[in-house]
């Protein structure tokens, strides 16, 4: 059996695939469209929040980050990837 350091291909794959993989982690956020945007933020606002900084969709879902609530406070708020619903609002810390 050869030693791995005979064996440049291998290492070489490895290489070549690290940015492949790691581009492809990157690949599901994304900033909304103007449509997604306008429909979230209607929900926000119906919700009682006044302002919020990053909207973006990530593991499935929306995550808006800083969203300031009726009570002043900022939150961090997850919605539905489809029709936009509040799935969980957490303090902001």
């Amino acid at each position: 059996m050869k030693p791995l350091s005979k064996l440049p291909s291998l290492g070489l794959a490895l290489a070549l695939t690290m940015p492949v993989l790691s581009g492809a982690a990157l690949a599901g956020d994304r900033k909304p469209t103007d449509e997604e945007r306008a429909s979230i933020e209607q929900t926000l606002r119906d919700a009682g929040y006044t302002s919020w900084k990053d909207i973006e969709f990530d593991n499935g879902q929306w995550e808006v980050d800083d969203a300031v609530g009726p009570d002043g406070r900022e939150y961090d708020i997850k919605l539905h990837a489809q029709g936009f619903g509040i799935i969980e609002v957490r303090e902001d810390d």
